[in-house]
């Protein structure tokens, strides 16, 4: 009986964390697709943000998110040895905050960013204009650049309506 009854909760257990992660997938996609809808009809595509947010440092990564129901450019740059989240109103093209990157998730992110492009020999604007040209009626939802086989690489995730793929661009 005790086995029986250990296999069972083995196997329940095992039922929840997968129901959870296929949850936190669907959200994921769902979310996606919220994104993308709204990058269609913002005013200011990708990479005017990446070149509005030069003037806080070197931009190494760009995405439009959903931050309290509400659409957001945020660009990741560096500058001097410091990384900073920048924010671009993705209406007007302005700057709207800066903030230093200083901890967590997001500074383990900036550095291996700033890393990637350390060995680029283009940046991350050309990337997304090559990625633009081969996906018409596409818009840019997010640039981000890692290292693949030692090789600097943007993935550029392009939105058309609510269909999202990412491509990925060499940027040697």
């Amino acid at each position: 009986m005790k086995g029986t009854t250990w296999l069972v909760l083995v196997l329940a257990l095992a039922g929840v964390c997968w129901g959870s992660t296929l949850a936190a997938q669907e959200e994921e996609e769902g979310n996606q697709a919220a994104v993308a809808k709204a990058v269609m009809s913002a005013r200011v595509s990708l990479e005017r943000g990446l070149v509005a947010s030069a003037s806080h440092g070197q931009p190494i990564s760009a995405k439009f998110e959903l931050e309290e129901g509400k659409l957001q450019l945020s660009v990741y740059t560096a500058k001097g040895g410091k990384f900073f989240e920048v924010v671009v109103d993705h209406t007007s093209g302005t700057v709207v905050k800066a903030e230093p990157i200083t901890e967590g998730e997001d500074l383990t992110a900036a550095q291996s960013q700033i890393a990637a492009l350390a060995k680029a020999q283009r940046s991350l604007r050309a990337a997304v204009e090559q990625a633009l040209r081969g996906n018409a009626g596409s818009r840019a939802v997010s640039v981000t650049p890692s290292l693949k086989d030692g090789r600097a690489v943007a993935d550029v995730t392009l939105a058309k309506g609510e269909e999202v793929k990412t491509v990925s661009v060499p940027l040697q």
